[in-house]
Order: C-alpha cells, then structure tokens, then sequence
C-alpha cells in the first residue's frame, strides 16, 4: 500500500490500534477511530490527553497549535490548561522565525487560559518548514464527559459556524494571487483572517454544548466536516441523516473552493464544532450560543442505522467524504 497525504487509511489504522502497549486500567478511552482525546481516570475526576501536530501551513504554526489541540481537549467536555510542543525547524531558520513560533505559542496559550509546561526544540534536515507537534492536557469532572461515542438515537445535529474555515485560511495565504482573483482585494484580506475571525476555536462553544447536555461533540480536522461526520457516526456507532443543503458554508469558501475545483466539506475545517443533543436540549443551547453571537445550525437528525445518510433537496444522494483533506490535492 503506498501511502498519500493525510490521515492514514481507515483500514490501515484499525489495524494498528490495538498496539497500545501495556495494559493500565486507568485508560478509560485510548486510541479509538473517530475519538478526538484519551481519557485517563484519576479518582475524582478524568484527565484528558491529546496531540495533534500541524502540518498543513508554517504560518502562525505555534498559534495553530496551541488551538487545534485545546479545541479536542475542549470537545470532551474539559477545559484545556497544560500545553507542550516539539518543535521542529530545517536548518538556515532564523533566531527571529523561532522566536515568532514561542510568542505565538504563548499569545495563543495566554487567550485560552492555558499554562505551557514544556516541551521540545530541534534543528533537523527532516523537515522543510517549521512543523509544531502539540500535547495539551486537561481535566473534567467524572459526570461532565462527553465523548464522539455518546450519541443517541432521536438527538439532533447541530454545527457551529461554517465548513472549511481553517482550510479556506490557509488557501487565502498560501496562494494569494489566485485567491484574490477568486475573491477580489477585500474579501481576499478577510479571508486570509478567517483563523481568527470566525476564528479556528471552539473552546467557548465546546464547553457551553457540554454544560446543555450534548450527547457527543467531535472537531472536523484534516478531511472536512465529511470526515467529521463520517468519524462522528462511527465513534458512536450510530446513522447520522444529514441535510447537505443545511451545512453552513461561507461565501468566500464556496468561491475559493469553486476557484480551486474542491469540495468545501472536504476542506480542513478547524473552527466548525459538530456535536449532538436531545431536541429538548437544542433550544437552550442554541439561544446560549446565539447570545455569543457564535452561529449554530440544526443540520441532521442521529438515527439506529450506522453510518451516513445524505439527503440534498430532499432526496438521499451518495454521502463522499476522504480522509484525504483537500488541501492535498493543491501543488507546493
């Protein structure tokens, strides 16, 4: 099998999971397709382990970081506190390259609360630009868990804020002449911003679904909301009816996208928070996030079947998703 970028295929990894060296009862979640951290129970209260390294850009790597590994802490129901980083840069980076990598650690670290405890630094042929490895701890109360596998027969599928906003960043950066012929100049600078406003965190937006009951929450990464939602269904072993035509996706996505000739659910997509809840529960949530001005949309429904159902229009159509994000396909 010769590998391509991206996440490793699903069979593949469901191979190599069970390698989890000694047994420790105090796992309560290791390594699980589609489960966002581990859990490890500590008496009172469960810590919860995460790493993630990113990859996909070297602009404000060490930012990039720091959130995309609180943002799977922050799913689980638990705030995120502790952060380390390996970071890796080739040889020839500058003294003042690294020293934006720590300050963007630390600015990022600093809005969320989060104390860095450590870490790793190395100068390494390896690589050819600055690669940041993230590992973010934190804790949760026993009763407040919420895990991808939680989700329940007749909940609703709710989304906060819209498909590919991390990707659509990234592109806004990376090829800024294309992209601003897509988009034009201003939206074009707004784009480029779309890691900060709307902003690639759902930190704030984790916790208060967590507090109104939500049944399971994942954070779409690598491969979109597609794969998202795919993981989400198999995590919980639970069919999930999606409206295609109700997920969100923002204006400048959709042209950046069709500019490109990629699919935006299958566009990295940090920012967007999927999560489910009983109908009873919805409403509160949905006033709570609205009050914060974070949009959220109703955009399925968890049956008993398994897997994904995709209706457009309201008729089922073929549900695509990749584990291969579609950054990949973009030339160097």
């Amino acid at each position: 099998m010769r590998l391509l970028p991206g996440k490793l295929p699903v069979e593949l990894l469901q191979r190599l999971l069970p390698l989890r060296g000694a047994p420790d009862r105090r796992v309560l979640l290791g390594p699980a397709f589609g489960q966002d951290a581990a859990v490890i129970d500590l008496g009172a209260q469960y810590l919860i382990l995460k790493s993630d390294p990113v990859t996909f850009t070297a602009d404000e790597v060490g930012w990039y970081a720091v959130h995309v590994n609180a943002n799977d802490v922050a799913v689980m129901g638990a705030r995120p506190a502790w952060f380390q980083a390996s970071i890796i840069v080739p040889p020839g980076t500058s003294a003042p390259a690294v020293r934006r990598i720590f300050r963007d650690i630390d600015r990022a670290a600093r809005s969320l609360g989060i104390a860095v405890t450590g870490g790793h630094t190395e100068i390494s042929p390896a690589v050819r630009h600055p690669i940041v490895a993230g590992d973010m701890q934190g804790t949760v109360a026993r009763e407040a868990l919420v895990t991808a596998a939680g989700a329940r027969a007749g909940d609703l599928i709710v989304m906060t804020k819209s498909a590919g906003l991390e990707g659509s960043a990234i592109i806004a950066r990376a090829y800024p002449d294309a992209a601003r012929t897509a988009l034009g100049t201003s939206a074009h600078r707004r784009a480029m911003r779309f890691h900060h406003q709307p902003g690639i965190s759902v930190v704030r937006e984790a916790l208060l679904a967590a507090r109104a009951g939500a049944t399971a929450m994942h954070d779409p990464t690598e491969g979109g909301v597609a794969a998202a939602l795919f993981e989400l269904a198999t995590a919980s072993r639970k069919g999930l009816v999606v409206d295609l035509d109700r997920i969100p996706v923002h204006p400048y996505t959709v042209r950046l996208c069709a500019h490109f000739g990629l699919r935006p659910l299958g566009l990295i997509g940090s920012g967007a928070l999927l999560l489910t809840i009983a109908p009873d529960d919805a409403a509160r949530l949905l006033r709570s996030l609205s009050r914060r001005s974070i949009p959220a949309t109703i955009i399925g429904t968890v049956g008993r079947s398994r897997g994904v159902t995709a209706r457009r229009a309201g008729k089922r159509v073929r549900f695509e998703w990749s584990q291969r994000d579609e950054l990949t396909r973009l030339g160097g």
